[in-house]
């Protein structure tokens, strides 16, 4: 993939410049990278990084260690960066917290600072939907990114009645920006791999899978193998599939995909059935970004960061320690 040309655009204020000051800080200081490849890496100019820098320095951000204002466990993201190779880990801490709904809110909060501090601003992301994509759709700041484009990578259409519309996330993601959005208004999983092809050839459907392919930027959240999917809830599963999926070996599902310990597809004849973006289309993105909040997530995130799939990882504290357990 060729390098980003440097951006000279303003730097955010308040928490965003915070956040990308801990992101310039560990780059430079603990990943030992010159202030030219930040620039490249981050789409800064060499004299906003060297600005970041000394204010990490003046704001006592950096000192023997970064100690960022926000609260971030960034021994642990330094772990994560350096045992799988992410460009940015971000890891929040959750304390004696053990309220899912509480640590979901916690993550889904970093999740929108750090898409609402990406510089240079996308003009077209990809999301997919769920709890923990509500969230984050929740918590992001209005106009933190005017006229974006929001295209859904998977199917919403849910079989049985939720609390909530799956294709809320990007109709909210694109509310919040003043922009719009793509919907994919097919079922997520349907009954046979012809339909599924048939459906993928409709021109209408093709254009919007066209456009998630397109999208340079990536934003989902994964899905652990449990009672709680959202897929179960939404129709598409029964508990029957739950046991199967876990007989084959699968550990979460990304998009939709469920996939083993590894990141391989675990139960082809179902993907096979599956309409949306597929996983090998993840490597040719300039940033994909996972959000994982919860315990019963370690291992689906981990499988994603053996895999590649993910640029950046969003956890919790609990997760993130969960998955350096686990290892490479």
């Amino acid at each position: 993939m060729a390098e980003r040309n440097p951006y000279s655009a303003r730097l955010p204020s308040s928490d965003q410049r915070d956040h990308l000051i801990v992101q310039v800080a560990k780059l430079y200081y603990d990943l030992d990278r010159t202030q030219s490849e930040i620039a490249n890496e981050l789409g800064l100019t060499r004299w906003q990084v060297g600005k970041l820098l000394t204010e990490a320095k003046e704001a006592g951000i950096v000192r023997i260690e970064i100690t960022p204002r926000a609260g971030r466990r960034t021994t642990v993201e330094l772990e994560l960066q350096r045992s799988f190779g992410v460009k940015e880990a971000i890891v929040v801490p959750t304390g004696e917290i053990d309220d899912p709904s509480l640590v979901i809110d916690g993550v889904a909060q970093a999740a929108a600072t750090h898409l609402a501090s990406l510089s240079p601003k996308p003009k077209l992301i990809g999301v997919s939907w769920g709890r923990t994509m509500s969230a984050v759709a929740r918590a992001l700041p209005k106009d933190w990114c005017p006229g974006l484009h929001v295209v859904l990578v998977n199917g919403s259409t849910a079989l049985t009645a939720t609390s909530s519309r799956n294709s809320a996330v990007a109709e909210e993601f694109a509310q919040s920006t003043g922009g719009r959005a793509t919907l994919l208004p097919v079922p997520a999983i349907i009954g046979s791999k012809s339909t599924r092809q048939a459906l993928e050839q409709d021109p209408i459907l093709g254009r919007v899978l066209a456009l998630a392919e397109e999208a340079p930027v990536l934003c989902f959240g994964l899905g652990g193998l449990t009672s709680q999917s959202v897929l179960l809830g939404s129709g598409y599963l029964g508990d029957e599939d739950i046991a199967r999926l876990r007989d084959l070996e699968a550990v979460g599902d990304i998009m939709g995909r469920f996939v083993d310990r590894n990141g391989r597809i675990a139960d082809t004849q179902l993907d096979d059935r599956t309409i949306g973006l597929k996983l090998e289309a993840l490597a040719a993105k300039e940033r994909v970004i996972g959000v994982a909040a919860g315990e019963d997530k370690h291992r689906i995130a981990a499988a994603c960061l053996r895999a590649g799939y993910v640029t950046d990882l969003v956890t919790d504290e609990v997760t993130a320690r969960r998955i350096l357990e686990e290892g490479v």
